[in-house]
């Protein structure tokens, strides 16, 4: 989180004290998570409104042991998984990694600047509209998740934290999300021909998990280009561009009429 967001808030100030400060710091995120976690930008109100009215409810739980934004981020995540049902069809889980990794001699991901391949800008913003998309395709315990660490950019560490899970369990889920959306944007771009690896396939798993690991930890990968076949470098490519999406896809601001709207009944709770 930012400096800002991380700012200690008194446990000991009132409800009605408490409650505007974690809006003004925390309710254009929120409202972000909320578009990206929910079907429409309704239920995506929805989810805020009723977040901050559990907030003002339950501040005297708040004990200033942990920071308020996760604090607020918990209370977040359980009413999200409160107000959403499960759509038809849904998945509860995603495919098994071989499934979600590209096919021996399937086309890859055409690397940026290659013919037939939008230019970089172009690009980008055509994988955020398919990662945007994409996002509603992941069943909701893996969408949940990968929302917090990948878009609102939280460690796992605080992921866990806020879901009561494992940070085992945490990885195991968004490194499987990012494989999906990774999947569904390759398949949605340009893709050419590449040549077979040319190391043996294990090796390309073990990379595979050195990445995500380092975008768990907002690391630098630590292999170089030359030390890739040029398969584990389309692979990494796309799940560089999917990520990135991810970062883009905050949203917000929080609509003013809504933030006054959240205001009026935090008010009337009060009296």
């Amino acid at each position: 989180m930012s400096n800002d967001e991380g700012t200690p808030i008194d446990p000991n100030l009132t409800p009605q004290q408490a409650i505007p400060r974690l809006l003004e710091v925390h309710g254009n995120r929120l409202y972000g998570l909320g578009l990206r976690l929910c079907e429409s930008p309704e239920a995506a109100r929805d989810l805020v409104q009723e977040t901050f009215l559990r907030a003002f409810r339950h501040w005297d739980r708040f004990e200033g042991r942990s920071d308020p934004g996760t604090w607020l981020y918990a209370i977040a995540a359980n009413t999200c998984k409160r107000l959403s049902r499960k759509r038809a069809g849904e998945p509860r889980h995603l495919e098994p990694l071989e499934a979600l990794m590209p096919k021996r001699g399937e086309p890859v991901l055409a690397p940026d600047g290659a013919v037939g391949q939008p230019e970089s800008e172009l690009r980008r913003r055509e994988a955020q509209r398919i990662v945007g998309e994409a996002l509603q395709e992941l069943p909701f315990d893996y969408r949940l998740p990968l929302v917090l660490k990948d878009i609102a950019e939280l460690s796992v560490g605080e992921v866990a934290e806020i879901l009561g899970l494992k940070e085992g369990t945490v990885k195991t889920r968004v490194h499987r999300a990012r494989l999906k959306l990774r999947q569904l944007l390759e398949r949605n771009l340009p893709r050419v021909e590449m040549p077979e690896h040319d190391h043996a396939r294990s090796v390309c798993l073990d990379l595979l998990e050195a990445k995500q690991a380092a975008m768990d930890r907002g690391a630098p990968f630590p292999f170089s280009e030359e030390e890739l076949c040029v398969r584990c470098r389309a692979l990494l490519e796309s799940l560089d561009l999917a990520h990135e999406a991810c970062h883009s896809l905050l949203g917000g601001p929080l609509p003013p009429e809504l933030r006054a709207l959240i205001q009026q009944r935090a008010r009337d709770a009060a009296e």
